[in-house]
């Protein structure tokens, strides 16, 4: 695998017409931090707005940390996966308990706040604070594979990555290893006549056919179960009912979309409380 050529096809491409996205006009770490997770399994179209209006209410992780889980988890509406909410807040408290109020730089510390995994650590590192470490996203994952022609293993993934990146341009590299897997290097039908690195890429060269190597490699996400009718489904319904006011015990199966699984419902409303999320107060569910 030519380490040195895969450099040079990719920083031409790099910053030509990739996506204007707020989030890559500031190396702030919170704000860097903020971004990344809501970035996780979420449409940048979403986002964006979000980012923005989240920040303009709590700038800092002190901020954050003194405002009510309630509010960080009604800001969350529209973005999903609203476990996200309650980590960025708890992580807010670490941040300003464990390191003064400013988000750490290096691994082992990122990687101790809750709720942060080994990407959006990386995330932060090269973002935030230009170190030369490779981000190993869903879509910089496929890149790798189909790049090294073969399925890859996590800690060969993630070696490989850092490998890849050029001494100085942990940020640069990595945004452009990211755009490259989420616009043009795409999971169905990829556009492999106009990617940089097609002249590189293992996979083109045999034929771009099947198998993927991307498909099982590391790193890279697979078929999510099915959302309608599931429990995600009635936990994100309840949740949205729950940001308007409280909930009566005799309204949880409503909320939920189930009004005649009562004891369903009730089981999810008690891990929305054992999660930290909500309280019961007097026969009524109500945000933390």
């Amino acid at each position: 695998m030519n380490v040195e050529a895969t450099q040079e096809a990719l920083l031409g491409w790099a910053g030509e017409g990739w996506r204007d996205l707020p989030w890559r006009r500031t190396r702030d770490p919170w704000a860097v931090l903020v971004s990344e997770l809501m970035l996780q399994q979420t449409q940048v179209s979403r986002v964006v707005p979000k980012w923005t209006s989240f920040l303009e209410l709590w700038p800092t992780p002190a901020s954050c940390a003194a405002a009510p889980v309630a509010d960080i988890v009604r800001a969350w509406a529209g973005l999903g996966y609203n476990r996200r909410a309650l980590n960025l807040h708890r992580c807010a408290l670490a941040i300003l308990s464990r390191h003064q109020g400013s988000v750490p730089s290096g691994l082992p510390e990122l990687l101790a706040l809750p709720g942060i995994g080994p990407y959006t650590a990386r995330a932060v590192m090269a973002f935030a604070f230009d170190v030369d470490v490779g981000v190993l996203d869903t879509n910089a994952a496929r890149v790798l594979a189909r790049v090294a022609g073969r399925p890859l293993g996590r800690r060969e993934a993630q070696a490989l990555a850092d490998s890849f990146v050029p001494a100085g341009g942990g940020w640069v590299w990595n945004q452009a290893m990211l755009d490259l897997g989420a616009t043009v290097c795409t999971a169905r039908m990829p556009a492999c006549a106009g990617c940089p690195a097609s002249a590189v890429c293992a996979w083109r060269g045999a034929g771009g056919g099947d198998p993927d190597p991307a498909v099982g490699s590391a790193g890279v996400s697979g078929r999510q179960s099915t959302f309608e009718g599931s429990d995600r489904q009635g936990r994100g319904r309840l949740l949205d009912a729950l940001r308007s006011g409280p909930v009566a015990a005799s309204a949880l199966a409503a909320a939920c979309g189930w009004p005649d699984q009562g004891s369903r419902a009730a089981l999810v409303a008690a891990g929305l409380v054992r999660e930290g999320f909500a309280v019961s107060v007097d026969g009524h569910l109500v945000l933390a």
